[in-house]
């Protein structure tokens, strides 16, 4: 039997001996690409390639793409564990060619491995293709010898030209083309028809390739246009392919499952290892750990929302088999042993993820217990009428601002009698998936036409070793996005240089500004400069005077004293790094940073504040590197070779075959292709500037380096002087005049207190005069000036002493509002109900309250209805009593 590892090795060997080359897996979230929400398919990193706006050294790739598909258009979340075959996490195999091999290799291929590696038997595979795709049909039947009735025509199937299951298209415009699926025959004993059937969507037949074959641009009018280099794109998974190697019918039945199911049985104490709810969480460890490998943290919103979505949901599972402590946490474990070799930062981030998960577990007996509050307010409330139904916007609410699932809202509601609408919940659900899509689509953020970019060169950039250049050739000018041949004076436009000392905002840097300027008084002023397409650089600006021609040659200079001062923060931002682990611990990835001529923000995961100590010590070990003096060196190598020689990859970044490795001392090494100082003594001085959280699990520091940092000692130096100033003494002695000044404020406060204390009692004194007797009771309604709620209930404390059998009603009035404290002593208690009568009164002057039987307190507004109210207490006590 063919374990998933080997799976997944069989398949690269497979394909790099036919002269593939072998792409690591990109992370979950798309680098560079704000259109989609999460890596839902093996071609989102090479989508650039595809659209024409990107160039790749290979011209055949295959790789093992980790995916999910919990959010936006793609979201298989709720179908997780109720069916063989959902997941919200998966693993992608492909292979892909950019105009190399076409149909006829990837076919061929596709049977060998198949059939001949893996020995599945031909009897048991059928294949589906376009109905008009003569070409792949052919090589099928007569290159492979598939007999035609295992060779399925799918035409027009979803009610348009080309809207079938078997032709596919990235987007409304762009590439597209025919593919051709196989099908994997579980056998007659399942139910279920071959595709293209009635009963296509039975068990029997089971898609487990998908080869596409990109031939076509799709225009705007519908029309197909052919490619001129026809790509390949290809799309296995792994789940589905190992069910059927290891002669199984459900994806959650093979080894990996079965591990994680087993460790998840042992930690919830379930002995029926077919429970769904093992499923889901065995399914969910995996989405929620890469998530978090991958840079996504639990929050309230985006891609952090997802992530604790589907935490939730793994611990309702949990709840259900009866889990009331943590559990989710320690399912890490056992997936790194499952997963680690083929995922070595699983491994790296192993940390991380454990704090993560156990922090979400530990908030979420607060939202179990919020949320069955809410429910409790629903299910009393009018919205449910007379046919006991849970709305379906409320259940809706539930979930979706809660985190509240809607299955315990439905098991709850069952306990009560009750229903939810699920009708008017899914439409709720509907709506918001609806906006979800209308925003994941393709497209949009800084980018070139792909006209431009298939005959213009990569920029080169000269700017590690100069800011000024001349005899630039201007190679494209844009102007709202599109391309035009010229820009007058007063224009603002993007240029495009052939070279440039301009660095583009990429790594957290921001761009470089300056000027550009020609002969005949041309003039650019560059605000910014963007990277386009990944390999561009874009001068973001307006002309100032002249005219400026695609053609023209201009002379470049960069803003240096800018440029500087950026070198300066963007060098101790990679210090800053070091320290951070050195102190805190090797959990501390960065989460994003902005290196700005003014400052660095540095965003890294941890769990709690920092403190003084821990920031002082971080701001020690930098400037003790800065001290050091050291080499930047600057080394270019592979990926994996840059990987091995200890290097960290940034969050967010997209790096390609060939990267630029910074080392500063022993202590920091990163990929970067930003730029830096020549030596660490160059920046002079680190100052940290403030912590603080961004969300869960991710704080931040801000800091200035070089003269910036001596600008802002300079400026503490002088709040301190200005506060010693103001205390009648100097810098040196302010600690001894601070620690003076608050004893003193201290013991006036203790004066203060001791003084209303004599006041409150004295009247409490003179107010027990004026209690009158009902029915053998002494009642006592009365309005105190400057009253606040403390003092009240100390002289209600000291009237029922005083009183014995009482009841009380006190008002401190201030500022036009009153507070109100009600109490009963002795005989009373029995009739009167402290809580009732403080509601009485507070409902006439606006307001609320309510408490004990003995003690309540509540408030309103200071006015006339706040007199006629104390009036009438002795009329509401007397009723009570009789």
């Amino acid at each position: 039997m063919k374990t998933t590892a080997e799976i997944r090795r069989d398949f690269l060997d497979f394909f790099a001996a036919r002269g593939h080359t072998i792409v690591p897996s990109a992370p979950l979230v798309p680098g560079n690409d704000p259109t989609l929400l999460f890596t839902n398919s093996g071609m989102v990193q090479f989508k650039d390639v595809f659209l024409g706006a990107e160039k790749r050294s290979y011209v055949r790739a295959a790789d093992v793409q980790r995916c999910l598909r919990a959010g936006g258009k793609h979201n298989d979340l709720d179908q997780v564990g109720y069916t063989a075959r959902h997941h919200t996490f998966f693993e992608m195999l492909g292979n892909w060619s950019f105009g190399d091999y076409f149909k006829r290799d990837a076919i061929a291929w596709a049977w060998e491995l198949l059939t001949q590696v893996w020995k599945l038997p031909p009897e048991r595979l059928l294949v589906t293709v376009y109905h008009t795709d003569d070409e792949a049909y052919g090589i099928w039947h007569d290159v492979v010898g598939l007999p035609a009735e295992r060779i399925v025509r799918i035409g027009d199937n979803k009610g348009a030209p080309f809207a079938s299951d078997n032709f596919w298209q990235m987007a409304d415009t762009g590439p597209c083309g025919p593919c051709t699926e196989i099908f994997y025959d579980h056998g007659a004993h399942i139910p279920g028809g071959p595709p293209g059937s009635p009963d296509e969507d039975g068990d029997r037949f089971i898609e487990i390739w998908n080869l596409v074959f990109m031939q076509f641009d799709r225009q705007p009018d519908g029309t197909l246009l052919p490619l001129p280099a026809p790509c390949v794109d290809t799309g296995m998974g792994l789940e589905r392919l190992a069910a059927v190697l290891q002669g199984v019918h459900g994806n959650y039945e093979i080894d990996l499952f079965r591990r994680l199911i087993a460790a998840a049985a042992a930690l919830t104490g379930t002995a029926d290892l077919d429970n769904k709810s093992l499923r889901v969480i065995a399914d969910h460890i995996r989405a929620c750990s890469f998530l978090i490998v991958d840079g996504v943290l639990p929050s309230n919103e985006g891609r952090g929302y997802v992530l604790r979505r589907i935490i939730r949901r793994a611990l309702r599972h949990g709840w259900m088999l009866g889990v009331r402590g943590e559990f989710f946490w320690k399912m890490v474990a056992p997936l790194v042993e499952a997963m680690g070799e083929a995922y070595p930062e699983l491994v790296d981030q192993r940390g991380l993820v454990e704090s993560a998960l156990r922090a979400e577990e530990e908030r979420f007996g607060e939202t179990l217990e919020h949320g069955m509050r809410i429910f409790d307010e629903v299910a009393a409330s009018d919205a449910v009428g007379p046919a006991r139904v849970i709305p379906g916007a409320e259940a809706f609410r539930l979930y979706d601002t809660y985190g509240f699932p809607v299955d315990l809202t439905a098991d709850i509601a069952r306990e009560r009698g009750l229903t939810v609408d699920m009708a008017g919940f899914d439409a709720a659900m509907a709506q918001q998936r609806a906006a979800a899509r209308a925003a994941g689509k393709f497209g949009g953020g800084a980018t070139l036409p792909a006209e431009l970019v298939a005959h213009l060169q990569p920029t080169q950039f000269l700017g590690y070793d100069t800011l000024a250049a001349d005899g630039l050739d201007v190679v494209a000018l844009l102007r709202d996005g599109r391309p035009v041949e010229s820009i007058a004076a007063g224009e603002e436009a993007i240029v495009l240089l052939a070279r440039t000392p301009f660095y583009a905002e990429s790594g957290g840097q921001v761009g470089d500004a300056g000027v550009l300027e020609g002969s005949s008084g041309v003039r650019f002023a560059v605000a910014d400069t963007l990277k386009l397409a990944g390999q561009f650089h874009g001068h973001v600006g307006r002309l100032e005077t002249g005219a400026l021609r695609c053609g023209d040659k201009l002379a470049a200079s960069v803003d240096a004293p800018r440029r500087g001062a950026i070198v300066l923060n963007h060098s101790a931002t990679h210090l800053l790094h070091a320290a951070l682990r050195q102190v805190l611990g090797t959990h501390v990835a960065q989460k994003g940073s902005l290196v700005a001529p003014d400052r660095l923000r540095f965003d890294f995961s941890h769990f709690q504040p920092m403190t003084a100590d821990e920031l002082a010590e971080v701001e020690r070990r930098v400037n003790v590197e800065i001290r050091g003096n050291h080499a930047a060196e600057v080394r270019h190598m592979g990926m994996q070779e840059a990987l091995d020689f200890g290097a960290m990859a940034l969050f967010g970044e997209k790096y390609g075959e060939r990267v630029r490795v910074l080392r500063m001392g022993d202590t920091s090494t990163e990929l970067c292709g930003g730029t830096h100082v020549s030596r660490t003594g160059d920046i002079g001085l680190f100052k940290i500037v403030s912590e603080g959280g961004v969300s869960a699990g991710v704080r931040r520091i801000e800091a200035v380096t070089g003269q910036g940092a001596l600008d802002h000692i300079a400026r503490e130096e002088r709040r301190l002087d200005e506060a010693a100033r103001l205390l009648g003494g100097n810098s040196a002695d302010l600690g001894d005049k601070l620690r003076t000044l608050l004893e003193r404020q201290r013991k006036i406060e203790r004066e203060l207190e001791a003084l209303k204390a004599r006041a409150a009692s004295g009247a409490t004194t003179d107010l027990a005069t004026h209690a009158i007797d009902v029915a053998g009771v002494r009642v006592l309604a009365a309005r105190l000036e400057n009253f606040d709620a403390k003092a009240l209930r100390e002289a209600v404390d000291r009237l029922k002493q005083q009183l014995g059998d009482a009841v009380i009603v006190l008002a401190g009035a201030r500022d036009g509002k009153a507070a109100l404290v009600a109490g009963v002593s002795g005989v009373a208690t029995g009739k009167v109900k402290a809580g009732e009568l403080l509601a009485h009164v507070a409902a006439q002057i606006g307001g609320k309250g309510g408490g004990r039987p003995d003690l309540a307190q509540g408030g309103g507004d200071d006015g006339p209805a706040l007199t006629a109210a104390l009036a009438g207490v002795g009329d509401w006590v007397r009723a009570r009593l009789n």
